[in-house]
C-alpha cells in the first residue's frame, strides 16, 4: 500500500511540474531568464538585483542549478541535429529537473533524518502529499534550492556526529560546499541550519582534522563563487593584492541591502508576526494543530522554528521564504490517533484545493500566452495588464527584439486606454499590430469588445480577441469587501481565463 501511495504522489508531483502555473515572478526573473539568455544567447532584461552597482544575487548557484541542465539540453538537442532549442523546451526541462531533484534529494534526505521506519514512512508521505511539494518545489525558486541544501546540510551534520571515530573527510567537504552554496543562494539559509550546526560543534573536536577540512572546503568554494561573480559582473578576476577593491561579494551586498528598512519598504512591509500567524498556516493548513500539540520537539522541529523566528525579524515576509521549514516541520508532527479520519479528509481536501489553485490555475495563462505571442511576425507592441510580469525569455530568439513589451500591471483602465490610444496606429494606416494581454475577469474591458469606445479624440478603439485560455485565475482580483463574496467569486472564478487582443483603432 505504501509503495502504491508513493507512486501516486510521485505522479501528482510530475503532473504539477509540467503545468504552466506562475506562482511568483521570481521563479522566472531571478534565475532561469538570466541563465537561459547566456546559454542560448536569447535577449533578456535582468532585474535590478543583477544590474545594481552592488549586485545582490550570485551567479554561482544559478549556474549550478539552471546552467547545468540547460547546457546539457543544448548539447544533446543540437548534437542530435534538431536545431536551436525552443524556449518552451527549456522551460519544461527546468521543471522536470526540479521534479527529479525534489523526489530524489528531498525524500532521500528525509529517509536518512528519521531513524524509525514507521515514522519515516509517515513523514515522507506527509511531505509528499503537501501542496507545497507539488507546487513550490516543482518551480525554479531559489527557495526550492534552499530547501534541498538545508536538508542535506543537516544530513551531513548528522553523519559527522554519528561517526566520532572517523574524520569523515567526504562529509566535511560536502558540508563545506553546500554551506557556502546555500549562503550564496540565499542569505536566509544559515537561519535554518543554526540548531544542527550548534549540535555539531562539540563533535568537531573529537577529530580535530575535521576543522581544517571544513575551513579549506569552505574557503575554496567561496573563492570559486566570488571569482565567478566578479568575472561576470566586473569582467575582471579578483586580485590578491586588492581583494576589497576587485571582488564582488554578493551575500554581503544582499545582507546590507536587507538591513536597510527603506529598502524593505519598497517591497512591502508586513507585521513581525506575519510568518507565524499567516504564512505558516497558509503552507501547512490542517497540520498546524498537530505542530502545536502533537509534534516531536527534535532537531528538525527546532531548525524549522528557529529559521522562521530569524526571518520574522525582518518586516518583508513572503510565504515562499518559509519553504525550507515545511519538510522540517511536517517530518516532526505526529499523526492524530483520535479523529484521524476527519483530519485525513481535511488534509486531502486542503492540499487538493490549494494545489490545484496554485499549481494549475494561478496565473497559468501567462506562459501559454507568451508562447502564442512568440509566433507573431507582425507585432509592434505587446501590452500586459493586470498579470504578473511576463517571462519574456520564453519568447527566446523567436520574439523579435524590436517588439516593445510594456507591463502595466494594475494601472487604472482609463489611463491604460489613453496609453493604448497614443501608441496604436490607425487601422487603415498601420503596417504592424499592437496586442493587449489581460485576464477575462477584467470587466473594465467589456465595453471595448461589445461596442467600440469613441470618447477619445474622435477615435474608436475596439479589442479583437485572437487567443484565450480558460486556465488562468488572478487572485489579486479578489475584492470581497467591495463587491461581496458571491459577486467576486462569479467574476474571478466564473470568468477565469486570459486572452490576447488585437487593438483596433479607427481614426
Amino acid at each position: 500500500m505504501w509503495r502504491r501511495l508513493y507512486l501516486f504522489l510521485l505522479l501528482v508531483r510530475l503532473y504539477f511540474a509540467i503545468q504552466p502555473s506562475y506562482i511568483h515572478p521570481d521563479e522566472h526573473f531571478q534565475g532561469p531568464e538570466i541563465i537561459a539568455a547566456q546559454v542560448f544567447d536569447w535577449p533578456s532584461d535582468p532585474p535590478w538585483e543583477f544590474t545594481d552597482d552592488e549586485p545582490i544575487r550570485s551567479y554561482f548557484p544559478l549556474w549550478l542549478a539552471y546552467g547545468f541542465p540547460l547546457t546539457l539540453l543544448k548539447w544533446i538537442w543540437e548534437g542530435l541535429g534538431y536545431g536551436n532549442v525552443q524556449p518552451m523546451l527549456a522551460f519544461y526541462a527546468l521543471r522536470i529537473f526540479m521534479f527529479i531533484l525534489s523526489f530524489v534529494l528531498e525524500d532521500w534526505a528525509l529517509h536518512e533524518l528519521i531513524p524509525s521506519p514507521r515514522d519515516r514512512t509517515r513523514a515522507i508521505a506527509l511531505v509528499a502529499s503537501s501542496y507545497v511539494t507539488w507546487t513550490f518545489q516543482m518551480h525554479t525558486f531559489s527557495n526550492s534550492i534552499e530547501t534541498l541544501l538545508v536538508l542535506w546540510c543537516i544530513v551531513l551534520m548528522r553523519r559527522i556526529r554519528e561517526h566520532p571515530e572517523s574524520t569523515m573527510a567526504s562529509a566535511c567537504c560536502g558540508l563545506a560546499f553546500m554551506g557556502v552554496l546555500g549562503v550564496f543562494n540565499r542569505i536566509t539559509f544559515p537561519a535554518f541550519i543554526l540548531v544542527p550546526a550548534l549540535q555539531l560543534i562539540p563533535h568537531l573536536f573529537t577529530r580535530t582534522m575535521r576543522i581544517p577540512i571544513l575551513l579549506f572546503g569552505s574557503l575554496l568554494t567561496m573563492a570559486i563563487a566570488v571569482t565567478v561573480d566578479t568575472e561576470i559582473y566586473a569582467s575582471v578576476r579578483p586580485s590578491f593584492s586588492n581583494l576589497r577593491g576587485t571582488t564582488i561579494f554578493t551575500p554581503l551586498n544582499n545582507l546590507m541591502y536587507n538591513l536597510d528598512p527603506e529598502n524593505l519598504a519598497e517591497h512591502g512591509l508586513h507585521p513581525y508576526w506575519q510568518h507565524f500567524a499567516a504564512n505558516l498556516p497558509q503552507l501547512l493548513g490542517p497540520a498546524i494543530p498537530l505542530l502545536l500539540f502533537s509534534s516531536r520537539k527534535n532537531a528538525l522541529f527546532w531548525s524549522g522554528i528557529t529559521g522562521i523566528a530569524a526571518l520574522s525579524c525582518f518586516q518583508h515576509q513572503e510565504a515562499r521564504f518559509l519553504l525550507p521549514a515545511v519538510p522540517l516541520l511536517l517530518a516532526s508532527v505526529k499523526l492524530p490517533v483520535r479523529f484521524s479520519n476527519i483530519w485525513f479528509i481535511s488534509w486531502i481536501l486542503f492540499n487538493a484545493t490549494v494545489g490545484l489553485l496554485f499549481g494549475a490555475y494561478h496565473q497559468a495563462g501567462i506562459v501559454p500566452a507568451q508562447r502564442f505571442l512568440a509566433r507573431g511576425t507582425n507585432t509592434e507592441q505587446i501590452t500586459w495588464w493586470r498579470t504578473y510580469p511576463p517571462p519574456t525569455w520564453l519568447g527566446g530568439s523567436f520574439l523579435s527584439p524590436d517588439v516593445k513589451v510594456k507591463d502595466y500591471m494594475g494601472t487604472p483602465h482609463d489611463q491604460l486606454f489613453l496609453e493604448l490610444y497614443n501608441r496604436a496606429e490607425c487601422q487603415d494606416e498601420r503596417t504592424r499590430v499592437s496586442m493587449l494581454v489581460a485576464p477575462l475577469s477584467a470587466v473594465a474591458l467589456d465595453p471595448y469588445m461589445e461596442t467600440p469606445d469613441s470618447g477619445m479624440y474622435g477615435a474608436t478603439i475596439k479589442l479583437e480577441e485572437v487567443w484565450r485560455t480558460s486556465k488562468h485565475i488572478r487572485l489579486d482580483d479578489l475584492d470581497f469587501a467591495g463587491d461581496g463574496v458571491w459577486k467576486t467569486l462569479r467574476r474571478v472564478i466564473g470568468r477565469r481565463g486570459l486572452a490576447v487582443y488585437v487593438i483596433n483603432k479607427k481614426c
